[in-house]
């Protein structure tokens, strides 16, 4: 680790009343987490005085300083990832993700994510977005395949992060739920926070972050006892689909993690598809809209349960 840059800011009316991680976060242009551990190792002062906690808001004309430390990890590119790009331009990139592949860098994850291999490719993106995940806008789990956006520059960064706040980007999922789910369609309006039981996992809680996913029916089959059903984000809170789905008592096949071991059959993932993925250019404005068919895997699945041949004990 290197000497720290000092960055120091005085505090604008736009950010008066702020949570000073926050205000770190803008700042020194770090993740939350990463402001919240500057703050904790006394990196970060108001006036000369270091706050006690993230919490405690920043006034007008309050100066601002932070020690960021620039590190010697950086990603390495790997042409060894295997992905598909569907679209890609000066400003963004779509990639059809498969299954099974992290979409950054983390712990115990290293050299073999779609990061790794989208730097290959691009290696701009290394100075879009944040260092930890460089030029990922949005993320799906390692056991969902199907679309994400990519920024490869900074200004398509911003524009498609300021999309994504303002419910303009649209995500649909194809999955298949546990359950046959009586109504057409509805809406999941629950706040999720981490659960109780296991920190990696989410769940409604009071405290939680807004969270809002809206599903409709596609077909039933009620001899397997499954719903194939249309998931569509209004908000993209971690593993939102799996954990809300879940809270309705309908969790997705093949979901072990939020099924527990009764959920059948074992696909060796969830079965969970970003199928549509839709937003407006970051620089012409014009609407684009892509597609992703079900990958080999999902749609044998899909073609059993229309057969009446589906192993339901996995």
């Amino acid at each position: 680790m290197t000497n720290p840059t000092t960055l120091t800011e005085e505090i604008p009316q736009a950010l008066a009343g702020e949570r000073i991680d926050r205000a770190v976060s803008m700042i020194a242009s770090v993740a939350r987490s990463e402001a919240n551990r500057l703050i904790s190792n006394g990196e970060v002062t108001i006036d000369g005085v270091v706050p006690q906690k993230p919490s405690e808001r920043v006034s007008v004309g309050a100066i601002v300083t932070v020690n960021v430390y620039q590190t010697d990890d950086s990603i390495e590119a790997n042409p060894g990832v295997d992905f598909d790009v569907v679209f890609s331009d000066d400003h963004v990139i779509v990639v059809d993700k498969p299954p099974h592949l992290i979409v950054h860098p983390g712990s115990g994850t290293e050299g073999d994510t779609l990061v790794n291999g989208l730097l290959h490719h691009y290696p701009e993106i290394e100075l879009v977005g944040q260092p930890e995940r460089p030029g990922i806008v949005h993320r799906l789990d390692k056991g969902t395949s199907g679309l994400l956006a990519v920024a490869r520059t900074q200004q398509a960064y911003d524009d498609l992060a300021s999309q994504l706040a303002s419910r303009l980007v649209t995500r649909r999922y194809i999955a298949v739920v546990t359950g046959i789910v009586e109504s057409e369609q509805g809406l999941i309006d629950a706040p999720l926070g981490r659960s109780e039981r296991d920190a990696t996992l989410r769940a409604v809680v009071n405290n939680g972050k807004p969270a809002r996913t809206r599903y409709e029916v596609k077909e039933r089959y009620p001899k397997a006892n499954f719903t194939l059903v249309e998931c569509q984000l209004e908000t993209g809170r971690t593993h939102q689909i799996r954990a809300h789905m879940k809270a309705i008592d309908h969790p997705i096949a093949g979901d072990f993690r939020y099924g527990g071991e009764s959920v059948r059959p074992d696909l060796g993932r969830p079965f969970l598809h970003a199928a549509t993925l839709a937003f407006d250019h970051p620089t012409t404005d014009e609407r684009l809209s892509f597609t992703s068919d079900l990958p080999a895997d999902l749609a044998d699945t899909l073609a059993s349960l229309d057969a009446g041949q589906l192993d339901v004990d996995g």
